[in-house]
């Protein structure tokens, strides 16, 4: 009888205790060859299978065609423990697993008579009975800790589930600032006549501590006192989990270094005091990319910038951007715009960034254009990991002509905004949300109307089947309260249609359609927009998948509302830093289009 239990991670192997029963393995006869790996499981229950199977490096080899005969015999030997471990984190303790290399068990082959050429691979696995916790205690516990609730009497005896409880007492304990906390005591015991596991957990608490002296490693044009600044680490407040890991996304957020790690001491200093070590990893400090979208009736747009990470040695963030779109479009001429910003990490507060920014461009629409420039500051707060605030004060400008003549609008502002992002990835979510609003408050000088320009965007994700299939849900909208029509800034209007809003519509091809005092009507946009979006999206494989979406906009002024929408079917690429987006649509409501549109990007629509 062999018998083994994984143990509690970064900690010594628990203490098992087999009661009348055990894990077992058997050789097999020589039999018929078989093609690839034979992979039966007692009782074929699909899911611990498809486990089972996933957590093989013999199947995995083999489905890469790495049949090299010593891969192979690593790989088999490997499985057993492999295959044990995930039996465990489902809740099976009294496994039997047998894997043959041509009819030999893996386990009784030497190493030194290895086989040189393998022509079957079997893997057997009889689960047996499903074990429940009998008992679950750790003591003592912090108070507010919160346990799994899967780590129950009667609940499934997961090895994980106990990994989990025991990682949140300890992390409870560290967060109330005792930072050596440590399981002292582990009796694990597996009783195999009733098919149940007790759990029961010592935990050492440790002394209460707080922060020492904060030494620095491994900075070279990145200054000390800035990374200091930056962790916002103060000696002598409590120690706390929370405040170690913000400590470290503070540094990572910074975008100077490539690694970063705290490191606490093994001696305290007096009074209490835990020194840490910030060791950093500084990255090159030049970084530009490319970006391009097609749409076959908006034309190309493009995108660049160019980035310095750490200007004058105190993480300064200097950036260049540039964007030209509309290149070959049939309806209106070509857009650009040209930006500089400066960013600077861990100004009033470790959680502040301040930033100036200046940027000019032109607008070249269907039926006026427009020269702007904008020069201003800002400051973004991150309140958590997923919450940021902004604000700012800014000055715009903006100069053109329409059918009716020229204009000119000059404003101060003070943009506002907030943004929640919970989603488990930026380009391809499949779980989770994502929140942005803005108001923007300004007042209008000379001819310029003074009000508020607000927005929202949320979006949604929702996976099932494993994560094969997302359905993906997009709401935005906005408003301009206390200025008249023509009395608001031209790019600050809403209009609707284009990969951002309507697909299968022409970019910006929704608005209001205004009197041009001959007659006739000319297009500007809206003070009223609202726009909806949903995707259902299927993954195919690794690296492929498809959508099928619809999308609708609305656009309002002065009790003047029109609406447009658009469906079509799409495919997605997996990059490994975001999916390549092809998308072909068409309108199937509204007066502002008619044919198919086709759109290529990288990343999700939304």
């Amino acid at each position: 009888m062999r018998s083994f239990f994984p143990g509690l991670p970064g900690r010594r192997l628990a203490r098992v205790t087999l009661i009348a029963g055990g894990i077992s393995c058997f050789a097999l006869e020589p039999g018929q060859a078989l093609d690839g790996v034979a992979f039966d499981v007692v009782g074929a229950d699909k899911d611990l299978t498809r486990t089972l199977r996933q957590s093989s490096l013999l199947v995995a080899q083999v489905s890469e065609k790495q049949t090299e005969a010593e891969d192979l015999f690593t790989a088999a030997r490997a499985d057993y423990g492999r295959i044990l471990a995930a039996l465990y984190a489902e809740g099976y303790y009294s496994a039997v697993i047998r894997i043959t290399i041509d009819g030999r068990e893996a386990a009784n082959i030497p190493p030194l008579d290895a086989p040189s050429s393998v022509g079957a691979v079997s893997v057997w696995v009889d689960p047996g009975p499903r074990f429940e916790f009998s008992d679950t205690v750790i003591d003592p516990l912090a108070s507010d800790t919160v346990l799994p609730e899967e780590f129950a009497r009667g609940e499934v005896a997961r090895a994980g589930v106990i990994e989990e409880a025991v990682s949140a007492s300890i992390l409870q304990w560290r967060e109330r600032s005792h930072a050596k906390a440590k399981v002292e005591r582990e009796d694990v015991t597996a009783d195999h006549r009733n098919n149940t596991l007790s759990a029961r957990i010592g935990i050492l608490p440790g002394p209460s501590l707080r922060f020492g002296t904060v030494t620095v490693k491994g900075a070279e044009r990145m200054r000390v006192q800035r990374i200091l600044k930056i962790a916002g680490l103060r000696e002598g407040e409590k120690f706390s989990q929370t405040e170690l890991d913000r400590a470290a996304n503070r540094l990572r957020r910074s975008g100077v270094f490539s690694a970063v790690t705290l490191t606490e001491g093994e001696t305290l200093q007096n009074g209490g005091l835990l020194p840490i070590e910030i060791s950093v990893t500084e990255q090159k400090t030049r970084r530009y990319s490319i970006g391009a979208e097609l749409s076959s009736v908006d034309g190309v747009a493009l995108t660049g910038n160019w980035m310095h990470r750490n200007l004058l040695g105190g993480g300064e963030r200097l950036k260049v951007e540039g964007a030209i779109s509309n290149i070959g479009s049939g309806d209106s001429g070509v857009d650009y715009e040209l930006g500089v910003t400066i960013d600077r990490p861990a100004t009033l507060t470790p959680d502040t960034t301040a930033g100036l920014l200046a940027k000019v461009g032109h607008l070249d629409e269907v039926d006026y254009y427009a020269d702007y420039a904008e020069f201003g500051l800002t400051f973004t707060q991150y309140f958590s990991e997923q919450v940021t605030f902004r604000g700012g004060l800014s000055f715009e400008y903006v100069q053109g002509a329409d059918p009716t003549g020229d204009f000119r609008y000059r404003n101060l502002a003070l943009p506002l905004g907030v943004t929640w992002d919970r989603r488990d990835s930026s380009t391809d979510a499949r779980k989770g949300f994502y929140i942005d609003a803005t108001a923007k408050p300004f007042y209008g000088l000379g001819t310029t109307g003074s009000g508020a320009r607000l927005t929202a965007d949320m979006r949604g994700y929702r996976s099932f089947a494993d994560k094969k299939y997302t359905i993906a849900a997009r709401i935005q909208g906005g408003a301009i309260v206390g200025s008249e029509l023509l009395e608001t800034p031209r790019d600050d209007l809403f209009f609707s249609g284009g990969g951002g809003t309507v697909r299968g519509q022409p970019y910006r091809s929704l608005g209001i359609d205004t009197p041009d005092g001959s007659g006739g009507t000319y297009l500007i946009g809206g003070t009223e927009f609202a726009a909806a979006s949903i995707e259902l999206r299927a993954r195919f494989g690794e690296s492929w998948g498809g959508v099928a979406f619809v999308d609708a906009g609305y656009v309002g002024a002065d009790g003047d509302s029109e609406s447009h929408a658009g469906a079509g079917l799409g495919v997605r690429y997996e990059t490994g830093f975001g999916p390549i987006r092809f998308d072909v649509a068409a309108p199937v409501s509204g007066k502002t289009g008619d044919g198919v549109q086709i759109y290529i990007g990288l990343g999700q629509a939304f």
